[in-house]
């Protein structure tokens, strides 16, 4: 993980959300196409998946792997909807948000009521537990109990942070508003009329392809694409160089900038992801559209060194589950141990 200098770091922060601002615009007609170059692909994959199911021809299912990666293409657009970043147009971006979260099994107006509070307090100690990956500081956890401790560690054990905690998010939990059962009514319309979407456009498509063909074709691609959702929200925020801080030091830009990755992820990955590697620029400044966070890193080469994360590194940051205050930085739970 490449760091900029310190010296460096604090110069170049007081002017990035001035700068950003530049970037701010999204090209309408360009939002237009990378909605069309996502939903014709994902729809074609999805066809030719459950054909080939229909004819028997299995190796066809291996398309169910590019499916998924649209899919998390189409909740990238439907993120940047959320921030209000694709059309510029809230009630273009909402309610094409809204649309999309029928694709993505996710009530849209809960999501993004949850998500604008992870951009409020992201990396903020006193302000943990809306919208972001349970963590707890070294001393919390050795103030649990036994059955306290093993329930933390199985909530970050890897086969169900990634394997069934996506299950578990977005084909049961998200069917009703977790969290948010006492907003006002807001809430409850958003996933109720987000779970009669679901249940309108599965009756249809099992319909025309019948239920095997629906649960053997669709369940893999929205597994795949959760946990790859799930992966991507992870390291962007539990890599070992992050930034946690009580709330009477915690300030926004430094946490934006040091709290967030830059998962430098090959270009085939970018585009499948929509760009949010780039996620310290895109904590700084929200409102850049997904497709203009490359032409960030290009302009301004320096963000590159701030927080970077490779693909091989990423797998280290597996084994990070505490927050060591001490430190300042994330540990695993042997290091604490040893540390203890």
């Amino acid at each position: 993980m490449n760091m900029i200098s310190p010296e460096a770091a604090a110069n170049s922060k007081r002017a990035w959300l001035k700068i950003l601002a530049r970037y701010k615009k999204p090209d309408r007609r360009r939002s237009t196409l990378e909605l069309a170059i996502t939903l014709i692909p994902f729809a074609t994959l999805w066809a030719l998946s459950s054909a080939a199911y229909a004819y028997g021809h299995w190796w066809g299912l291996i398309l169910i792997l590019p499916a998924a990666g649209f899919l998390v293409r189409i909740f990238m657009i439907q993120h940047d909807c959320g921030h209000g970043s694709f059309f510029a147009n809230r009630y273009a971006d909402d309610w094409i948000g809204r649309a999309l979260g029928i694709l993505t099994l996710t009530p849209y107006d809960c999501w993004r009521r949850a998500h604008a509070v992870h951009h409020a307090s992201a990396g903020n100690l006193d302000e943990r537990g809306m919208g972001d990956i349970r963590t707890l500081t070294v001393a919390e956890y050795r103030q649990l109990s036994w059955r306290g401790r093993l329930a933390y560690r199985l909530y970050r054990h890897p086969l169900v942070m990634f394997g069934l905690g996506p299950i578990w998010l977005f084909i049961f939990e998200q069917r009703l508003p977790v969290g948010m059962m006492r907003g006002g009514l807001t809430p409850w319309v958003s996933s109720m009329t987000t779970n009669l979407g679901i249940a309108l456009a599965a009756a249809i498509l099992i319909w025309f392809v019948g239920p095997g063909a629906f649960l053997v074709v669709h369940l893999p691609i929205v597994i795949l694409a959760g946990s790859a959702g799930i992966w991507l929200f992870y390291v962007q925020h539990q890599f070992e160089e992050t930034e946690w801080a009580k709330d009477s030091e915690w300030e926004f830009q430094h946490a934006a900038l040091h709290g967030s990755s830059y998962y430098d992820l090959p270009r085939v990955l970018n585009w499948f992801t929509g760009n949010i590697g780039v996620h310290h620029v895109h904590h700084l400044s929200a409102k850049v559209p997904g497709y203009r966070l490359q032409e960030v890193l290009r302009d301004y080469p320096e963000l590159r060194g701030i927080g970077r994360v490779t693909l091989i590194e990423s797998l280290r940051c597996v084994k990070l589950a505490l927050w060591d205050e001490s430190r300042r930085k994330l540990v695993s739970f042997r290091e604490a141990r040893a540390a203890a």
